[in-house]
């Protein structure tokens, strides 16, 4: 996947929220005025996904005011709509959250590990795919604190209408169960 791509040709992706609403995050950027979507590809029972919690709240607020909506896209196959408000509202996650069990919206972003963020322009264009921070240096490394704050300056670089660098290190977390057959799942 390019980090470019477009996919204003391809169908635009609709998923249901844990609440029932219907969105297009690649296509609407959801609060008025936003130029783009930001999506934390998140799973509930991944630990290290639990850690950002308060980082990935912390973000939001940072930068709601700055053009961006934002998501938390579950990519449990199994995680009922229920179970994921549930574990929004324990970890103070407060943005909408996207039920991809098909792994729409992370194949079409290059998503592969959880948590991952993706920002995505108005035009379906993913600006940004890789890890928030580098929180974890790899598997059981934690630092005591990020020290590289990849998703910031990414975020910070399409403020200043300037294109985002790449992550400086892969993600740690979750490995996104993608198959061949997806799309034939349920949502």
């Amino acid at each position: 996947m390019t980090m470019n791509a477009a996919f204003s040709a391809e169908a635009p992706i609709e998923l249901r929220t844990a609440d029932g609403a219907t969105k297009r995050p690649l296509v609407e950027t959801g609060t008025v005025g936003a130029k783009c979507a930001v999506l934390f590809f998140y799973l509930h029972d991944c630990p290290i996904c639990n850690v950002y919690a308060p980082e990935i709240e912390r973000i939001i607020t940072s930068y709601k005011d700055k053009g961006f909506s934002f998501y938390i896209v579950q990519t449990d196959a199994a995680l009922t709509a229920d179970v994921a408000l549930k574990h929004a509202k324990e970890y103070g996650l407060t943005c909408p959250v996207l039920m991809d069990g098909r792994h729409l919206l992370a194949k079409r972003c290059g998503a592969t590990i959880t948590p991952q963020a993706a920002i995505v322009n108005a035009e379906g264009n993913v600006l940004y795919v890789g890890r928030i921070d580098d929180l974890y240096a790899d598997y059981g490394k934690r630092r005591s604190e990020a020290t590289v704050h990849d998703l910031r300056e990414a975020l910070d670089a399409v403020v200043a209408g300037k294109k985002p660098m790449p992550a400086k290190g892969s993600a740690v977390g979750c490995f996104i169960a993608l198959e061949k057959n997806d799309e034939k799942r349920k949502p």
